[in-house]
């Protein structure tokens, strides 16, 4: 009889610690973007990930704004939002400081001008193809880079485009200026700012796709090595309920996100791991960006 009762209070224990981990207490989704383009071109693209997720989370979902890739970086180490799309050197910077950060969903790219079909991309060196026609054209002239934090517009150039040319960036080029953007790295070769600019091969196509360039307007004078996706990556400490929505909404039953994939110039999505993000901080080790 004893044993019974002790059992009784035990179930009765267990069924009210259950509903504190059996059930989650969030009220909200907060994602957080790199600022690749306008917050307000941001904000337009990401509305059907906002609406799909809405529907699979039962939730309240914003994209919180953020000024710059390291601002990005912040939130999703502090729990400040609950899911990030970061570059893939932005992911390993948050990973370095959270290694609970779990990335977990990738864009498969279309096939484009600039860019290979697949998962992945590259860094382009590009001007006006009446600057520049070879690398060496470009020598003692103005570059431009995106932010310090960004793979293609400024870490991947540093550690391969240096090792091509021999030296740093600051002693090949004239001036190295930081825009805050690919699309205004771009327009900058655009306007004649500066000669050059660092930037994604996505974005490149994309500029072809809206009609802001031909084919014939910008010369390709450096590529770098193809370079995984942009990882969308959990916080440190996300409910597992959640997760596991948001994992079926963008990889599963992810009928409604044909929208957004248009608007990223992206066929598909799939799922992603640290592993494959992880041989880029070997290289991000080696440079040393010019600020």
């Amino acid at each position: 009889m004893r044993a019974m009762k002790c059992l009784a209070v035990l179930l009765a224990t267990l069924a009210l610690i259950e509903p504190a981990y059996g059930q989650c207490s969030q009220q909200s989704l907060r994602i957080a973007v790199i600022p690749k383009k306008s917050m307000e071109a941001l904000l337009r693209e990401h509305q059907p990930l906002i609406e799909q997720l809405r529907a699979a989370t039962g939730m309240p979902v914003e994209i919180v704004p953020s000024s710059s890739y390291e601002s990005v970086v912040d939130a999703i180490v502090s729990g400040g939002v609950d899911v990030a799309w970061l570059g893939p050197a932005s992911y390993i910077l948050a990973y370095q400081r959270d290694p609970r950060i779990e990335p977990f969903a990738s864009l498969t790219i279309a096939k484009g001008l600039f860019t290979p079909a697949g998962q992945h991309y590259q860094a382009l060196l590009v001007a006006r193809q009446e600057i520049a026609r070879q690398t060496d054209d470009l020598r003692g002239k103005r570059v431009a880079l995106t932010d310090p934090a960004s793979t293609s517009g400024s870490i991947i150039p540093n550690a391969e485009f240096s090792a091509k040319v021999g030296m740093p960036l600051s002693q090949f080029f004239s001036s190295v200026v930081y825009s805050g953007s690919h699309d205004k790295s771009l327009d900058a070769v655009l306007d004649r700012k500066v000669e050059a600019a660092f930037v994604s091969s996505v974005r490149v196509d994309e500029y072809l796709k809206k009609g802001l360039i031909n084919s014939a307007t910008l010369s390709v004078l450096w590529r770098s090595e193809p370079i995984y996706y942009d990882p969308f990556v959990f916080r440190g400490a996300p409910c597992a309920d959640i997760k596991a929505r948001i994992r079926d909404a963008m990889l599963v039953n992810n009928q409604g996100l044909r929208g957004f994939l248009d608007s990223q110039e992206a066929s598909g999505i799939v799922p992603v791991v640290h592993a494959q993000y992880a041989p880029l901080l070997q290289k991000m080790q080696q440079i040393t960006p010019v600020y």
